[in-house]
């Protein structure tokens, strides 16, 4: 729906009857979410606008701002989150997953189809059509597109898991995600099993024989293929999945270490809020909604393959947590509304901000590609009156070539009509060829003799350059129109500052890739 940019209509603050209408709103559409997870999404007394628009096809959509980012968007009087909400709350939605090749097509304006689903160990979770789901990538629970579902869990399994699945509304790095801050997703880590889910997902298997034979069919996708006999690996665990097994929460549960996975989530707690705080949070941030803090700063900041959570700490609660770093004279929180808390004050300068090293990011293969600049390579074209001068060694009016090329057939030229000085060899005696070439009409009637820089230079400024660009793997013409500036004027100044300046000449040339018509050269012509 936002893979073409859409109109706005309108931008306007929400009134208060129409903020509390919202919060019953997403009570009502997300029974999930507990009444401070509501309160936290739809701030008491913060800016919250309401953004009406049209989708590239016409559809008149309801976008609530938050924060500068959109969190919920209203179509035909359903509303749905958005990836930035879905951040915050990875499990608001039953989640889908694909794999990540698949993301650029559902960013260009595709539906995910069912071939491109992952079924992981325990099944597809169970949704009707016309459900609303989050789509996930694998390796990483946090949601990258959020769709309905084109038909139940069970028809997709009756289907082979052919067809279309999914009718994507919104995506990370479409338009309504680019109407933001246009942050990445977290990293959180996907959910381990207990070993009573996996029973109860065996039971259930078992109860029901239609749903156990179409999971056996679904399985058959992942058997090897050796020396002429298929052996299935249902049942098998892969290294991946056994490295999943001995983690709980994301957390590593190592047996040689001592701490337990509450003092381990602790730790992790902490890490995130400083590595926040130093890279992340910037003074012109404050006053900054706890929320928000946790929602876009800390889980952000969280290691990849680890999963932050609160509750699974010593804390419970992100307001404890926050209570005991402002005990530690870290940061300040105050309740600027009511039920609401934000954080006004850091202190950057505090030994546990200033000591934390910051962890080394994992290289890995990033989608943004480093900028490198055009490459520029200046090309002589030789002009009408010089067409006498270069036609000796092949070329006529129009030819283009190297700077260096220009200098050889130059020199060829000087050599091969005796224009050398016999007495001097740094300078050479101009002929009637090379006098109407770079004299002017008062230097003509004087037997003259240049220096090879001085000839060469006048040679390269009075002929025409034109450019190639390097891209796309060819070098390419660049043309004069692509770029235009304004008229420049240059004034050469003496060492002394002049009291009158007359116009010497006017050309017109091409430099690093930008047209500077009309430069005018200007040059001093008394002394003081």
């Amino acid at each position: 729906m936002f893979a073409k940019a859409f109109r706005v209509k309108s931008n306007t603050a929400i009134k208060g009857s129409d903020r509390r209408k919202l919060r019953a709103d997403v009570t009502a559409a997300f029974p999930t979410l507990g009444t401070d997870q509501v309160s936290e999404l739809v701030p008491g007394k913060e800016e919250l606008n309401i953004v009406k628009l049209y989708a590239h096809r016409g559809d008149a959509v309801i976008v609530y701002v938050s924060g500068g980012n959109p969190i919920l968007f209203e179509l035909e009087k359903n509303l749905y989150p958005t990836v930035y909400t879905l951040w915050s709350y990875p499990d608001l939605l039953p989640t889908f997953t694909t794999w990540p090749l698949v993301l650029e097509k559902l960013v260009g304006g595709a539906d995910l189809m069912l071939p491109g689903l992952v079924v992981p160990p325990a099944g597809l979770p169970q949704v009707q059509k016309g459900d609303l789901c989050a789509i996930t990538l694998v390796g990483n629970r946090a949601p990258v597109a959020i769709g309905v579902a084109a038909m139940s869990t069970s028809e997709m399994l009756t289907s082979g898991l052919k067809g279309r699945g999914f009718s994507v509304l919104h995506t990370y790095q479409d338009h309504l995600w680019r109407s933001g801050d246009k942050s990445s997703p977290p990293s959180v880590a996907p959910l381990a099993l207990d070993p009573l889910d996996l029973s109860e997902e065996k039971g259930s298997s078992h109860a029901d024989p239609i749903l156990q034979g179409d999971m056996r069919h679904l399985a058959l996708e992942g058997v090897e293929e050796e020396n002429g006999e298929v052996q299935q690996m249902h049942g098998k665990k892969t290294p991946s999945e056994a490295s999943e097994d001995t983690s709980v929460g994301g957390l590593n549960s190592d047996p040689t270490d001592s701490k337990t996975l509450q003092e381990q989530m602790d730790e992790l707690l902490q890490r995130c809020f400083l590595h926040a705080l130093k890279c992340r949070v910037k003074k012109a941030d404050l006053p900054l909604l706890t929320s928000t803090f946790l929602g876009s700063h800390m889980f952000s900041c969280c290691p990849e393959g680890r999963q932050l959570d609160v509750k699974k700490s010593s804390y419970k609660k992100l307001s404890k947590f926050l209570q005991q770093m402002q005990q530690e004279q870290i940061i300040q929180v105050k309740e600027l509304s009511k039920g609401v808390e934000s954080i006004v004050a850091v202190d950057w300068k505090h030994p546990r901000i200033t000591s934390f090293v910051i962890p080394e990011p994992v290289q890995e293969g990033s989608r943004e590609q480093p900028y490198h600049p055009p490459d520029i390579k200046p090309l002589y074209c030789v002009p009408a009156s010089m067409t006498l001068l270069f036609q000796e060694s092949g070329h006529k009016k129009g030819s283009v070539l190297e700077g260096g090329e220009v200098r050889t057939i130059i020199i060829n030229y000087a050599k091969k009509n005796d224009l050398v000085d016999a007495h001097n060899k740094n300078l050479v005696k101009l002929d009637p060829i090379l006098c109407d070439c770079i004299l002017e009409k008062s230097e003509q009637h004087t037997d003259m003799k240049l220096p090879w820089d001085s000839l060469l230079t006048r040679l390269l400024w009075s002929g025409t350059w034109r450019h190639m660009v390097w891209t796309r793997g060819r070098w390419r013409p660049y043309s004069s129109s692509d770029a235009r500036l304004a008229p420049l004027s240059l004034l050469l100044l003496g060492p002394r500052t002049a009291c009158r300046s007359r116009s010497r000449e006017t050309r017109s040339t091409t430099l690093a890739g930008c047209c500077l018509k009309n430069i005018t050269f200007l040059e001093n012509t008394s002394k003081a």
